[in-house]
C-alpha cells in the first residue's frame, strides 16, 4: 500500500530492512485494539466475570474496544434451555448488554456478536444483533451450512474459530472451507495457558497455513472467560464503528495487524515484531 513501510520475511520473521518492528512502533501506526473474542459469565457457563467487570478490564488495559462472543445453544452455554425463544435471546444478551452500557459509561466501543456450536466445532459470528436472532428462531437447530447462508443474508461474517485446537471436549477436528468467510488464526488463549507440556501455539500455525491455502482472511482473538487479560486482538489504523463495520473491514482486506499480547503479526499471520 503506498506510503507503508516495505517488509521482507525472513526465517519467519518479518523484517523491515534488517530489523523486525519493536510493539512500541506497531501500536503507533495502528493504535485501535480489539478484542474480538470474549465471554461473559451471563451468558457462557466457562467465563467467570460479568460483562460490566470484562468492559472495565479491557478500557483499563488499552482496548479501544471489545466484541462479546458468548456460547450459544450448541455450546457451553449457561442460559436455560427451556425458556421461549425471545427469553433466550434477551437472557443470552444480557453479558453484552451490560458490557455495553459500562462501555458507553467509561469510553470503550462493545460490539455484538456469539460463538457458535456445532459439537465442539465453533464459529465466530459478527455483523448481526438481537433483532435479528429473535426472527430467526431457526438458528437452534440449523446446520453449519445453512448458518452461513443465513448470516450472509443478514451480511453478517462467519470466522472459525480455532479450528485446529485439540481438547478433551473436542471429538475431532473439522474444517468447512465453504461455509466461512475466514479463521481465527491467533487465538491467545493457545499462546497463554500455561501448565501443560503441550505446545499449543501449533494449533495457531496450522490454522495460518490453512488460511493461506484457501485465501482466507484471519482474525486474532483471546477467547477470555475473565479479567485476567491476555491481551491478544486485532489492532486498525482507524477507529470501527461498529459491528457491520467490521465485517467490513476483514471482507475487504483492510490493513491491520494482529496479536497474541505478547507478539505482533501482519494479517497474513507473519511475525513482525522483535520483542
Amino acid at each position: 500500500m503506498r506510503g507503508h513501510p516495505v517488509f521482507r520475511v525472513k526465517d519467519g520473521r518479518k523484517e523491515q530492512g534488517n530489523l523486525a518492528m519493536k510493539s512500541e512502533a506497531i501500536r503507533e501506526q495502528y493504535p485501535y485494539l480489539y478484542e474480538t473474542h470474549l465471554h461473559t459469565s451471563e451468558a457462557s457457563a466457562c467465563a467467570r466475570n460479568t460483562g460490566e467487570e470484562m468492559a472495565r478490564a479491557c478500557k483499563e488495559y488499552g482496548y479501544t474496544g471489545i466484541f462479546v462472543t458468548d456460547h450459544n445453544w450448541g455450546g457451553n452455554t449457561c442460559v436455560d434451555g427451556s425458556l421461549s425463544w425471545d427469553a433466550w435471546v434477551d437472557q443470552f444478551c444480557l453479558g453484552y448488554e451490560r458490557a455495553k452500557a459500562e462501555g458507553d459509561r467509561i469510553g470503550l466501543d462493545v460490539f455484538f456478536g456469539y460463538e457458535a456450536g456445532y459439537d465442539a466445532t465453533e464459529f465466530l459470528v459478527y455483523g448481526i444483533d438481537q433483532a435479528w436472532m429473535k426472527i430467526h428462531p431457526e438458528l437452534r437447530h440449523i446446520s453449519v451450512e445453512e448458518q452461513y447462508e443465513l448470516v450472509h443474508g443478514a451480511g453478517g461474517l462467519v470466522m472459525h474459530a480455532h479450528p485446529y485446537r485439540e481438547e478433551a471436549y473436542i471429538p475431532k477436528v473439522r474444517l468447512f472451507p465453504d461455509w466461512v468467510d475466514g479463521v481465527e488464526g491467533i487465538n491467545a488463549a493457545h499462546h497463554w495457558y500455561a501448565g501443560t507440556s503441550r505446545d499449543k501455539t501449533v494449533f495457531d500455525k496450522r490454522a495460518v497455513a490453512y488460511a493461506g491455502e484457501h485465501g482466507f482472511p484471519l482474525s486474532a482473538g483471546s477467547d477470555i472467560h475473565s479479567t485476567n487479560l491476555f491481551g491478544g486482538g486485532m489492532a486498525f489504523r482507524r477507529r470501527l464503528r461498529s459491528g457491520a463495520d467490521y465485517v467490513q473491514a476483514v471482507l475487504g482486506g483492510e490493513d491491520y495487524v494482529m496479536t497474541d499480547g505478547k507478539v505482533w503479526y501482519d494479517k497474513y499471520g507473519r511475525c513482525i515484531s522483535d520483542d
